[in-house]
């Protein structure tokens, strides 16, 4: 699963603003510099940040936005929900109640997939801006590899040879 350009974005953009508008209002100039994101992409983010209730914009000379609520209170999911981003890992439509299909009956692996995109949504819920901000969230994690899955996979079931297949009579 990928999360869109949006919703990463959006994220990015909320923790420059976390990192650099506690003393006064950031610009989107500055963070569409310091981040490269094109300055008209961060309006329309923006726009939706402050319909959610995320940040608050200041008119003026020196203005520019400023969180609503501490970054400590701002969580990576809401960010990325008030975007209009939904956290999940089917294809499935959302407005579809009974099934994935054109049927109604629901795919092979949907249970699968909405389990991964409710643990997504959990682990993105339990992150903070001040979070991100502080490095508390360390990139430890590495690609895994075939050859860590390999490692990683249930132990091979061994299939019985005749020398061992006599001695478990």
């Amino acid at each position: 699963m990928r999360l869109s350009t949006k919703g990463r974005y959006a994220v990015m953009a909320m923790v420059d603003l976390a990192r650099h508008g506690a003393q006064k209002p950031v610009s989107l100039a500055d963070i569409s510099t310091r981040q490269e994101i094109s300055l008209s992409y961060l309006e329309q983010l923006f726009a939706r940040l402050r319909r959610g209730g995320l940040v608050k914009s200041v008119r003026g000379p020196g203005g520019g936005y400023r969180l609503a609520h501490g970054a400590g209170e701002t969580r990576i999911s809401d960010i990325i929900l008030s975007v209009d981003e939904p956290i999940k890992a089917t294809r499935c439509k959302t407005d579809s109640p009974l099934g994935c299909h054109s049927d109604k009956s629901r795919c092979l692996t949907h249970d699968l997939w909405a389990e991964l995109g409710n643990q997504i949504h959990l682990y993105l819920s339990s992150v903070t801006l001040l979070d991100v901000v502080e490095k508390r969230v360390l990139g430890t994690a590495r690609p895994f590899t075939a050859t860590q899955a390999d490692s990683a996979a249930m132990p091979a079931l061994s299939t019985p040879t005749p020398a061992n297949a006599v001695a478990a009579e």
